[in-house]
């Protein structure tokens, strides 16, 4: 069975950590380029400051997202959320980002027997998962070959075993890998609980076709995790929601806390969870970005990146990257992500988030500085 490195939450083992890297090199966090994020590098949209900017300007004493405590139900994001994708309310669970809500999944993942992780995978699940004892056993996927690849592929039949819960990640993380849904629907049949992560589904180009949000309602047993960071770049607001049995969901919102999306979180994504121009801006710059970086790192020698239908590629080099990366931080204030907390990668694999065609620029000469040494 699996387990949770104890190091887990070391600050180099996670991407975003910007204070405590700036700290660490005596600079400014405005100073850094963060590519071990994956967040839409020119968010988030005009409209998120519009939002905020009104609730600020609420004179006071009158009613305020900022001022009074949440809407306990959060009826209103709910409403807006099911609206989007057309479904109902009852079906859906806002949370304090995705991450949130993976702990009270895993309690139910937990319960339900043991999980079935594909490695290399996400260090939450793991993490979730541990907080009420959960067991798992790892699922090696096979790596994508480098070259041009078409999105959607199958997944692989997964292998036999006594797991009860499978949890897939859609895009895969940290790889890449779109799966189709007509590869994902048969996992329905075989497991108690089957938990799709869609974190990054939104920002892939013509990526919705492949969500399974559509099978929830006819399926008690699926649960689909979505996240609003990504896509808006709310990372600090913290915004995510489950699309799941209603009864699940009632379970949910009686163990958590009781106001886990703050009110300037819920007030944004009321207005933005349907902003389809900015999803549609979003996957344009996805594919103009994706494969441009991608030929451009095939260049360099010692390192192959390997075909992605997200925002981010992983790169593998026969040898060890840590140096690479930390130089990179000290030398250009570049900040890739540190594979090491993936379950099945190390230290020949870096993650490098896509940026605007400025910073992808930026990025590349740093590589090619420190390589050429």
């Amino acid at each position: 069975m699996g387990a949770v490195p104890p190091d887990l939450l070391s600050p180099e083992r996670h991407g975003g950590n910007l204070e405590a890297v700036a700290r660490r090199l005596g600079c400014r966090p405005a100073d850094l380029l963060d590519a071990s994020a994956s967040l839409v590098p020119f968010g988030p949209p005009a409209s998120v400051r519009r939002v905020l900017q009104a609730v600020l300007s609420t004179p006071p004493g009158r009613p305020s997202p900022l001022r009074d405590y949440p809407d306990r139900e959060q009826l209103r994001l709910r409403r807006a959320i099911a609206a989007h994708h057309q479904l109902d309310p009852a079906a859906v669970l806002p949370g304090n980002g995705a991450a949130e809500l993976f702990t009270w999944l895993a309690r139910d993942a937990a319960a339900a027997g043991p999980s079935l992780l594909p490695t290399p995978g996400f260090a939450d699940y793991p993490r979730a998962l541990a907080c009420w004892g959960g067991a798992w056993s790892a699922w090696p996927l096979a790596l994508p070959q480098p070259g041009t690849v078409a999105w959607p592929q199958p997944l692989p039949p997964p292998p036999a075993g006594a797991d009860s819960a499978l949890w897939i990640t859609n895009p895969h993380n940290p790889t890449g890998q779109l799966w189709s849904r007509a590869s994902l629907e048969p996992l329905l049949e075989r497991f108690a609980l089957v938990i799709v992560d869609e974190a990054f589904l939104p920002l892939v180009p013509a990526g919705e076709s492949q969500s399974l949000l559509p099978l929830v309602a006819s399926h008690s047993h699926l649960v689909v995790i979505r996240s609003l960071t990504k896509l808006l770049a709310i990372a600090g607001l913290r915004l995510g929601y489950a699309v799941a049995d209603p009864a699940r969901l009632r379970r949910w919102a009686a163990w958590r806390d009781p106001w886990p999306v703050n009110g300037l979180a819920a007030a944004v994504g009321e207005v933005l969870v349907g902003d389809r121009r900015w999803q549609e801006r979003v996957q344009r710059w996805v594919a103009a970005e994706g494969p441009w970086l991608q030929q451009r790192l095939r260049q360099l020698p010692g390192l192959t990146p390997l075909p992605s239908a997200a925002n981010f590629l992983l790169l593998r080099s026969d040898h060890s990257l840590v140096d690479l990366r930390e130089q990179l931080e000290c030398r250009h204030r570049v900040l890739l992500r540190d594979c090491r907390s993936f379950e099945g990668l190390g230290e020949r694999w870096l993650r490098v988030a896509l940026q605007d065609r400025r910073n992808n620029r930026r990025l590349l000469r740093a590589l090619r500085q420190e390589i050429s040494r």
